[in-house]
């Protein structure tokens, strides 16, 4: 798909300097822009990329004044990195801009969907599965019985949603994604062997929630596993049987939550941070990547290591965890002389 100079310009309230019939067809950085490439500059860093690159347009801020001679369209607007972030939304949504079923899929006789969803090749909607206006559901998508999806959600491929589900509206649900599977509970018996406890909860995402390729979310034992409004979760993360995440908290990759942790609201958590069972999370909690929680937090700590403890306490402590080996030489030199005085 093509766009001229004075279209782009329109779209973002902007105004054209140099070729108005200059025409797009991809993004691409400054430095590495080429014919037929729409880049901006935003960061003063970058400016002398502005005279070398061969984009065709370049979108920059309204003040902008070239040097020396460009060979590049402007466009010129109030915000250059405002204004491509909204243009590459705006991408988005021309390029995800797909309706219509396609074949083969199975849709069970009692599933509800509207008249302008996508639903891509080899999809399995099962029975009494709701699906909301303007769902976008990509070849390969499983989705089980009485399973409820709201509105403008989008589910790539692949992904897996087990039954009684309830997904909110505006959810983003990346391929590889599996909500609903059984939470990891098993009893001993006397001869050591392990049974299954069945799993008969569900799995429920709020409003707004993106969810991360290869995630996965496992359902509750009992009653459900909750993934409040605004959540952002990275690729690769376990949630298990009965967490509970609070509304707008964001969770870096590979992270692991044990079951029936229950994380507050606004919280920020780095990659590959490990969380015991049966732990509660204050709100605005910040820890950073490969910390061991163990404990309870109150709200508005700050944690890192393994086990967790206060990010500043720590920072003090690697002081003296990095200096041990010469700290243990003096003290045994030291040691040494006491013994023979």
């Amino acid at each position: 798909m093509k766009f001229k100079a004075s279209q782009i310009a329109g779209i973002l309230n902007g105004e054209v300097e140099g070729n108005e019939d200059a025409e797009v067809s991809k993004l691409s950085k400054i430095e590495e822009g080429t014919e037929g490439s729409l880049t901006f500059l935003a960061n003063p860093k970058y400016t002398s990329y502005i005279y070398t690159t061969q984009a065709s347009v370049t979108i920059v801020n309204a003040d902008f004044i070239a040097e020396n001679p460009i060979t590049t369209t402007l466009i010129k607007v109030e915000d250059a990195y405002k204004a491509f972030s909204m243009l590459l939304e705006y991408y988005n949504q021309v390029k995800m801009n797909k309706t219509g079923i396609e074949q083969p899929v199975f849709i069970s006789e009692s599933a509800s969907y509207p008249e302008d969803i996508y639903l891509g090749a080899f999809c399995y909607l099962g029975d009494n599965v709701t699906i909301g206006k303007n769902a976008k559901i990509y070849p390969n998508v499983y989705i089980g019985d009485n399973v409820q999806i709201g509105d403008n959600v989008v589910v790539f491929a692949g992904a897996k949603i087990y039954s009684e589900t309830s997904i909110g509206n505006n959810c983003l649900i990346h391929s590889g994604v599996i909500i609903g599977a059984d939470g990891f509970g098993y009893t001993p018996n006397e001869k050591g062997e392990y049974t299954k406890v069945p799993q008969t909860g569900n799995v429920i995402i709020e409003d707004n929630v993106d969810v991360g390729a290869g995630t996965t979310i496992d359902r509750a034992t009992l009653g459900s596993t909750i993934i409040r409004k605004g959540v952002k979760l990275d690729n690769q993360i376990q949630i298990a049987h009965n967490v509970e995440i609070g509304k707008n908290t964001v969770i870096a990759a590979q992270t692991g939550i044990a079951g029936s942790t229950k994380i507050g609201e606004g919280c920020q958590i780095g990659g590959q941070v490990g969380f015991a069972g049966h732990l509660t999370i204050g709100n605005n909690v910040r820890i950073q990547a490969q910390s061991g929680i163990g404990r309870n937090v109150k709200d508005n700590e700050t944690l890192q290591g393994s086990p967790a403890f206060n990010y500043g306490d720590y920072n003090k402590s690697y002081v003296h965890f990095k200096n041990l080996s010469s700290t243990m030489l003096r003290f045994n030199d030291i040691e040494k002389k006491l013994k023979n005085d």
